[in-house]
């Protein structure tokens, strides 16, 4: 344990990933800890159902004190050593402080006043305390995880900060405002409250519109079905190369994480290297479509390539899988080796993806056989898994990020919510179609995708370890949603031998990492070790982003260089509309 304490809650770096405050986005930095805990994937977080916080431990919350009460002299222990700092804190020589970059306890005020330093003092020295405590219960990874879960939850909502008169930003904030901030605060609250989710608006969302600063790299529709709109883009160089790239995005959220605005987009940035590239753009999905299930979306990526390839005239083509729609494609490319045809396939990149769910964190350790079922239940009587129900429990999955700050710059300061693209995007939220979320349930409590003949495409068992596509796989060394050592196991699931590549920063900005960043890196290895921690110690380190080494690998695999389409589409698949399409602006 650090001297310092902790910096939030108990278990604050364990059950969460990255330091307090990073941003609630993943735009964290550093090198991972060790005995670091993170959430899980996305897909197995929703798995919880229903709305709000998770912050009961139910039988967790027994084990812990079934552990304690096996080590009473431990109990003890800590409770003189809390004791003791706190006879500190009163005398004013205590040493505990706030992890560097925590900016809920920014102000100088908690660090010169002796009051407010006294208060952060006690804070952090009760949240130690627990930390403590649940170290020395002894407890089995789920129900380590569900308690500091549920310890973070706590100690988080109660922080100094919270509340106006133990915070001094606030109290500065009422001196310079005559108290009009609460008077805006409130209006802000009001305008929350109106509609899911029912949290504090994370981003000033009238800075923003689709199709008009963001997913604008010119393109246009060239295919549409129930499931999905195929999106191709103009090329950007006279030349381009022969084999094409496919997009297949994530199911929750939109496409345009990947083209974002301009300088930001990595569907421009792969243009502009000479690659044809075709996006899949999902439709937001309701109770009429509850019945699509992962063989409804493994079709779609299926239609999908005949389109690209009879457009292009390539026998071969990249697949880029983001988040879940890298499972997708893997289970894709599964099902075509399983079937004689993975040679339609030049390569696949998955992008903070992952495929084996053991212990991939919070998210998974809080999914049990009755939260799975209680939630499958609760989407098949929808028809589909609520978008907005879903932002929530994100949020509470990173309550001092995504929650609190907000709660304390907008109601308690009165300011609105930053302007910023990546968090625009974020609250774009999208449905999930109950059959998918049901597969994805049970893709997460079976692992069912690391056994061979685990999981059936189209009744044709699969096996992972037969794909042998070139592969291409990267992660975000401070990803809360996939964490980078649960990526790492897809190194060996694989046939190949892929290039894992871990970027810095977090779930989103891992991906949306354009050149010209100074403080970008990135991590290869030419060994794949079982370890990821072994393949991290000899790791090379190289300066700025990933985008340029992976459109180079991709070149490699591209063929030749021919002449540039010079239309969109073809008398098969003609221009039914211009890109960003119809199903982006689909609302949850």
């Amino acid at each position: 344990m650090a001297t310092s304490g902790t910096t939030s809650s108990a278990a604050t770096g364990k059950a969460q990933s990255g330091a307090n405050g990073s941003r609630g986005d993943g735009t964290d930095g550093g090198e991972p800890r060790a005995g670091k805990r993170s959430t899980s994937d996305a897909v197995l977080s929703d798995a919880l159902g229903g709305d709000g916080p998770r912050s009961f431990p139910g039988l967790a919350a027994a084990k812990l004190a079934a552990g304690l009460a096996r080590k009473p002299q431990a109990v003890a222990q800590r409770g003189a050593s809390l004791a003791a700092e706190l006879a500190r804190i009163a005398l004013g020589t205590s040493e505990l402080e706030p992890e560097h970059g925590d900016r809920r306890f920014k102000d100088k005020g908690w660090k010169l006043n002796p009051a407010f330093r006294r208060l952060l003092q006690l804070y952090l020295a009760a949240g130690k305390t627990i930390d403590e405590l649940i170290d020395d219960a002894d407890l089995d990874w789920r129900a380590e995880h569900r308690v500091r879960f549920a310890a973070s939850n706590l100690l988080d909502a109660v922080a100094p900060s919270n509340f106006p008169p133990t915070n001094p930003t606030v109290l500065k904030a009422v001196i310079d405002s005559g108290g009009l901030n609460f008077i805006q605060g409130l209006r802000n609250f009001v305008e929350d409250v109106r509609g899911r989710p029912f949290l504090p608006a994370s981003v000033d969302s009238s800075e923003f519109e689709v199709g008009r600063n963001l997913a604008i790299t010119p393109g246009a529709v060239v295919f549409r079905n129930d499931v999905f709109e195929l999106l191709q883009y103009e090329p950007q160089t006279e030349k381009v190369r022969e084999t094409p790239l496919l997009l297949v995005p994530q199911m929750i959220n939109k496409y345009y994480i990947a083209d974002l605005a301009p300088g930001k987009s990595l569907v421009e940035w792969t243009a502009k290297q000479g690659q044809q590239t075709f996006a899949i753009s999902w439709r937001n999905p309701d109770e009429r479509h509850s019945d699509w299930s992962y063989d409804a979306y493994c079709q779609a990526m299926h239609d999908a390539l005949e389109v690209v390839e009879e457009l292009t005239g390539s026998a071969q083509t990249h697949v880029l899988g983001l988040c879940a729609g890298g499972t997708i494609a893997a289970m894709t490319i599964a099902h075509l080796t399983a079937v004689g045809k993975e040679d339609r396939i030049a390569s696949l990149t998955l992008g903070v993806n992952v495929l084996d769910t053991s212990r991939a964190g919070q998210g998974e350790a809080l999914l049990d056989e009755l939260s799975g079922s209680l939630a499958m239940v609760e989407s098949s009587r929808k028809g589909y898994l609520s978008g907005k129900g879903l932002a929530e429990l994100f949020a509470w999955m990173r309550p001092n990020d995504m929650v609190w700050g907000y709660w304390v710059n907008n109601y308690l300061l009165g300011q609105p919510p930053p302007a910023w693209d990546i968090l625009y995007w974020n609250s774009d939220q999208t449905n999930m179609p109950a059959a998918l979320h049901r597969d994805f349930v049970q893709l997460g409590l079976e692992n069912s995708l690391v056994e061979p003949g685990g999981v059936e495409i189209f009744g044709t068992p699969i096996d992972l370890s037969k794909t042998t596509v070139d592969t291409y796989i990267v992660a975000g060394i401070s990803d809360h949603i996939s964490p980078w050592e649960s990526a790492y196991r897809t190194t060996q699931l694989l046939g190949s031998e892929p290039k894992f590549v871990l970027s810095t920063s977090g779930h989103i900005v891992a991906m949306v990492n354009p050149p010209g960043n100074e403080k970008a890196n990135f991590k290869t290895n030419n060994r794949n070790p079982p370890d990821p921690r072994e393949w991290l110690k000899t790791a090379s380190t190289h300066e700025g982003t990933w985008w340029p080494d992976w459109t180079e690998w991709l070149a490699e695999r591209s063929g030749d260089e021919v002449d540039a389409p010079r239309e969109l589409g073809n008398d098969e698949h003609p221009v039914l509309g211009e890109a960003p399409g119809t199903y982006v602006r689909h609302e949850a």
